[in-house]
């Protein structure tokens, strides 16, 4: 996939770029045109990062962190990782009520939050 981009200012081009995106696909070459599969592409990266992120940022406040460091900062985004995988973790087995994770979060314990983790399945 190619994209060309331009930033206007006052009606200028102040920047132009060109951006190459590759792809792989289980599909059948020839079972969607150009256009569909672009759409599925933006879907997939919509819901992806748009549900990802405003999950981290609102919920989790990672955005207003001050960890500035790759290491500290690579830690924390685990833990949040680990904390929303242990939400839905927690749902698909039907072990909370909640359906939301900020109401998830408010109501967990300690104990709960460790029990998926040593549980077999």
């Amino acid at each position: 996939m190619w994209r060309e981009r331009q930033e206007l200012r006052q009606g200028k081009v102040t920047v132009a770029s060109e951006e190459y995106s590759f792809y792989c696909t289980s599909a059948a070459p020839g079972q969607y045109s150009a256009q569909q599969l672009l759409e599925k592409i933006r879907k997939h990266w919509s819901a992806s990062e748009n549900g990802a992120h405003y999950r981290r940022d609102v919920s989790l406040g990672e955005d207003a962190s001050r960890i500035s460091g790759p290491k500290g900062a690579c830690v924390m985004a685990t833990l949040r990782n680990l904390l929303l995988g242990l939400f839905e973790l927690q749902k698909h087995h039907g072990q909370t009520k909640a359906r939301t994770f900020p109401g998830w979060r408010r109501k967990l314990t300690q104990t709960q939050t460790i029990q998926p983790l040593t549980q077999r399945t």
